[in-house]
């Protein structure tokens, strides 16, 4: 009976999976926000129904609904120099989650690697490792992103080098916690009495082991490093104009929050329910992968 039910295992843990995500509206909801936000990053060309780039001063600061003579609907509005809002919120999408995506796969490779090691060596490589991650926790982590952003110039890519230069912190800490309990562990113990050198027992045994930890850190932090590269660009630091972002919109709009609060409001909804979707999924993504709370939920 045992060995009927072996191979069921995994697709039986889908189905509930699945079906604890069917009943927790909060998740569903946050994966409605992150899907609709992949769409627009992935087809925004498909989606937005104007150029984003396109200026128009008769059409200046237009309220959401306005049609202009053409019969084009501007349905959020146009900000101060004639351009769509909707065209402008779809297409900055592309920018926060490519930043956001991006840092969290480099700072989530460089924090499990040095995480890992820190954490299976010990000793000396444990102390530096250590002291580099207090060092950085010192330091505000605005500031230094503002700080290497003005130095190196902000691009695209300065932006996400310099917020993974300070995430990776974050897996480091919580990887390294997992390794050295998994270094006393019997499977590890056997593996070195096999002759496996340090390599593969970090890569075949430790990795696979911290992985979970490491997919729910990543999600919740995701909606964090969207907010970061808005509060770069709405100070001015984020991807040059005209490419439209969401911090830029904001910092747009409020200069005209008095007379045009649609340039700074929808851009702002749009940056929040994302960030909150993150976050909800993540705390599902916890909730499936963290054993522990398995078992207080049994």
């Amino acid at each position: 009976m045992e060995a009927a039910d072996a191979p069921g295992r995994s697709p039986s843990d889908l189905r509930l999976a699945i079906r604890g995500l069917r009943r927790r509206p909060p998740a569903l909801f946050g994966l409605l926000c992150c899907t609709v936000v992949i769409i627009w990053a992935v087809m925004p060309g498909l989606l937005s129904p104007m150029d984003p780039l396109e200026q128009n001063l008769e059409r200046y600061l237009k309220a959401p609904g306005y049609v202009d003579p053409v019969g084009r609907t501007y349905w959020l509005g146009t900000d101060q120099q004639g351009r769509d809002i909707l065209s402008r919120v779809i297409w900055g999408s592309r920018i926060s989650l490519v930043v956001g995506i991006t840092t969290v796969v480099v700072s989530g490779l460089i924090g499990v690697f040095l995480g890992i090691l820190a954490g299976y060596k010990g000793g000396w490589i444990d102390a530096v490792i250590g002291r580099i991650i207090d060092t950085l926790f010192a330091v505000p982590f605005i500031l230094l992103a503002m700080s290497l952003v003005a130095i190196l110039g902000p691009s695209l890519q300065n932006i996400i080098l310099a917020i993974a230069l300070r995430t990776w912190i974050i897996y480091a800490r919580v990887v390294r916690g997992e390794a050295l309990s998994l270094r006393a562990q019997e499977f590890v113990s056997a593996a070195k009495a096999m002759g496996c050198g340090t390599t593969r027992i970090l890569l075949l045994y430790l990795l696979p082991n911290v992985m979970a930890s490491t997919i729910v850190v990543a999600t919740l932090n995701l909606g964090r490093m969207i907010i970061i590269e808005s509060s770069l660009s709405f100070l001015g630091l984020g991807v040059p104009p005209p490419t439209p972002t969401w911090g830029g919109m904001l910092a747009e709009g409020r200069v005209f929050l008095d007379t045009a609060w649609w340039i700074a409001f929808f851009p702002g909804v749009v940056l929040m329910f994302t960030v909150l979707g993150t976050n909800l999924l993540g705390d599902w993504l916890r909730d499936i992968l963290d054993p522990r709370l398995k078992r207080l939920g049994d």
